[in-house]
């Protein structure tokens, strides 16, 4: 056994929540937003300004044609899986054979391949890690093993992976058509904790295929946290402050919040208003990648997967135009009473000695 450890410990392979669950999930996040959602934002500018070069297509494979965009989008699982490796320290024929791996488990995971890549890429690179240097033909053995084993997984276990991601994704979101009351409530509190949380609540968005209402409440929970702790800590943190927590992450909070988790009542409940607000008054919908879901005002991300659903939806005639209505609700939810209400519900906590000056100090 302690042979055993000492291998792990010299091939840097760490069998831990905060590894897999944060370190490779936060990773995963980003390779998402490095293709499939700047693949959609670069298709999206194509059409709304009518650039020739972002609409028409560039290559065509396999007798699919792929515009810039698309070419972006296509690379989603291949990204996802080397940015997985990258998290979790893989050599680089490891992390280079990720590459294959990726995008194998992306596509046999159909809809819920985000699942389905992280999984399988974890798997394989721990592998691909354990046989790494280990022979004199490392740079043949590796890339057969990790790629080997990753398309055994793929074929294995990604289309039940995929599937089971996205009938639970379509479980919330019918639950939150049937109920947008108590699930606009539930989904906006529990991803905009996870937003804040050194996990990424994108990445869990993206693996659900969470759009839809359920999506829009999604939205409204990000939203609440990143914008309620950069308004209500402005006066200790300054515009500094209000920008890296306002359009960067809420999650620059974590330290302050261990330390008094008192400090986030006035978010949590924040969400808990405006996500049913967002489902039952506004009726706002995230229709475009369910990434953009988890993402709240994290470089306006959330704001633009909204306003993309909403173009998609006229051009498919799903949807009639963009209202006044629209641009309201999405303005109110995103910005306007998280900026209102968190600074007002964190006043009754000061109010009762709860919050106290410099508990959201940003070091």
């Amino acid at each position: 056994m302690n042979e055993f450890k000492a291998f792990l410990k010299r091939k840097d392979i760490e069998i831990s929540l905060r590894r897999y669950g944060i370190d490779a999930l936060g990773a995963m996040a980003q390779g998402l937003f490095c293709s499939l959602l700047i693949g959609t934002i670069i298709n999206t500018i194509g059409s709304q300004f009518h650039i020739g070069f972002l609409t028409n297509p560039v290559a065509s494979v396999a007798g699919v044609d792929y515009t810039v965009g698309g070419l972006a989008s296509a690379m989603s699982g291949p990204a996802m899986a080397v940015a997985i490796g990258y998290a979790l320290k893989c050599p680089p024929l490891v992390l280079f054979s990720l590459i294959t791996v990726g995008f194998a488990s992306n596509a046999l995971g159909g809809a819920g391949g985000p699942l389905a890549v992280l999984f399988v890429a974890i798997i394989s690179s721990e592998i691909g890690k354990a046989v790494s240097k280990e022979t004199k033909i490392d740079i043949l053995v590796t890339p057969l093993v990790t790629i080997g084993a990753g398309i055994a997984l793929s074929a294995w276990w990604a289309p039940a992976l995929g599937a089971a991601a996205m009938k639970l994704g379509v479980l919330i979101m019918w639950a939150t058509e049937q109920q947008p009351f108590l699930m606009g409530i539930l989904v906006s509190v529990i991803v905009g904790i996870a937003l804040t949380l050194p996990i990424s609540s994108a990445a869990i968005c993206a693996a659900l295929g969470l759009t839809g209402l359920a999506g829009g409440a999604a939205v409204a929970g990000c939203c609440a946290q990143m914008v309620g702790f950069a308004v209500m800590s402005f006066p200790e943190n300054g515009v500094g402050g209000l920008i890296s927590q306002g359009i960067g992450t809420s999650m620059l909070q974590m330290g302050n919040i261990v330390r008094n988790p008192r400090i986030w009542i006035a978010p949590i409940l924040t969400s808990a208003v405006t996500g049913p607000i967002a489902t039952c008054l506004f009726g706002l919908q995230m229709n475009g990648a369910a990434v953009s879901s988890g993402m709240g005002t994290c470089g306006l991300v959330g704001q633009i997967g909204v306003y993309t659903g909403w173009v998609q939806s006229v051009a498919d005639g799903t949807k009639a135009a963009i209202t006044g209505m629209d641009w309201i609700g999405l303005i109110l939810i995103s910005f306007v009473l998280p900026a209102v209400l968190c600074p007002l519900i964190n006043l009754v906590c000061r109010r009762l000695g709860w919050v106290k000056d410099g508990d959201m100090k940003l070091a």
